[in-house]
């Protein structure tokens, strides 16, 4: 039997965040800036700025440049 879906998208929201906290955490452990990450990604600035701060429902093409660029598995994010 398949989850129900919650009524709102409040979890989804929470992912977002979480993907974001992890992303620029993993940022900061390497000492990098967001600046040297959105370059070498390919990104532009506020494309990443939105990521960290989960704000965005990023691409899965934007999470595996970043991911990329970190030298990280994705599934790092959702862990």
């Amino acid at each position: 039997m398949p989850r129900e879906l919650p009524e709102d998208d409040d979890w989804i929201n929470e992912c977002q965040q979480k993907v974001g906290r992890r992303i620029q955490a993993e940022r900061l452990r390497q000492d990098l800036t967001q600046e040297a990450v959105y370059l070498a990604a390919g990104l532009d600035r506020r494309t990443l700025q939105t990521v960290e701060s989960g704000t965005s429902n990023p691409t899965l093409a934007t999470l595996l440049k970043i991911a990329h660029v970190l030298d990280v598995d994705v599934a790092e994010f959702f862990r």
